[in-house]
C-alpha cells in the first residue's frame, strides 16, 4: 500500500475542500492515488446530498452582482440555518453563481430542466425538427439525432447543468459545485431562482442612416 503522506492529505484538502479525515480515508481506499480519491470523495458527496435533499431549506441569501453597470444578476438560494447562510462558504457560493450566471455563455435561463414548460420544449423540439428536415437528414434516424439535440439544448440553458465558468479544467458542473458545498456544510442547498437582466435588453437600437445624415447636413 501506498504512503499516505501529509502532503497528499494537503493537496487533497485543497482540491476538493473535504474534511482532513476524510480525505485520509479516501487516500487510504485507493491506495494513495489522488484522482481516485477525488472521485470517491465526490461520490460520498452525491450520497450525502441525497440524503438531505428532502429536508426543508427556507433560509439563505438574496444575492446580487452587477458587471460594469451592463450585466445585472439577482439570485435566491435557500440553506437550512440562518447560521450557515451567514458563513462565508455560504455567501462565497451565492456570489460564485451570481458571477456566473452573468458571464456564462450560453446564458442560463433555467435552474434546472424541470423548470421547462412542455410548451417551449415543444416548440424547441419542431424548430430542431424543421431544421434537420431542411439539411436532409434521413427520417429513420431523424428521432434520434432531434433527441441528442435536445439534450444539449437543455444542459446550455439549464445552470446545474453547465460548465461552471471558474473551474480551470472546464469540467465541473454548477450541480457538481452545490454538491461539494453541502457535503462539506451538511446542509441542503437549493439554487431556487434567478433573475438577469443585460442593458439594453429588447430595446429596439437607434439605427442611424450615414448617407441621410450627411444629406441633412448639407441641405440636399
Amino acid at each position: 500500500m501506498a504512503e499516505i503522506t501529509a502532503a497528499l492529505i494537503k493537496d487533497l484538502r485543497e482540491r476538493t475542500g473535504a474534511g482532513m479525515a476524510d480525505c485520509k480515508k479516501a487516500l487510504v481506499e485507493t491506495d494513495g492515488d489522488t484522482e481516485k480519491a477525488g472521485e470517491f470523495l465526490r461520490k460520498k458527496g452525491l450520497a450525502a446530498a441525497a440524503k438531505k435533499a428532502g429536508r426543508i431549506a427556507a433560509e439563505g441569501l438574496v444575492g446580487s452582482y452587477i458587471h460594469n453597470g451592463r450585466v445585472g444578476v439577482l439570485l435566491e438560494i435557500n440553506c437550512e440555518t440562518d447560521f450557515v447562510a451567514r458563513g462565508d462558504e455560504f455567501k462565497t457560493f451565492v456570489k460564485d453563481i451570481a458571477m456566473h450566471i452573468a458571464g456564462a455563455s450560453p446564458t442560463p435561463l433555467y435552474v434546472s430542466s424541470e423548470e421547462i414548460s412542455a410548451e417551449v420544449l415543444e416548440k424547441e423540439k419542431a424548430l430542431l425538427t424543421a431544421k434537420a428536415i431542411e439539411q436532409g437528414k434521413k427520417p429513420e434516424i431523424l428521432g434520434k439525432i432531434i433527441d441528442g439535440q435536445v439534450a444539449k439544448w437543455k444542459k446550455d440553458i439549464c445552470l446545474l447543468d453547465q460548465i461552471w465558468v471558474r473551474d480551470p479544467d472546464g469540467k465541473k458542473t454548477i450541480q457538481a459545485l452545490l454538491t461539494d458545498l453541502v457535503a462539506k456544510i451538511g446542509e441542503n442547498i437549493k439554487i431556487r431562482r434567478f433573475a438577469r437582466w443585460e442593458l439594453g435588453e429588447g430595446l429596439e437600437k437607434r439605427k442611424d442612416d450615414f448617407a441621410a445624415e450627411v444629406a441633412k447636413q448639407a441641405g440636399l
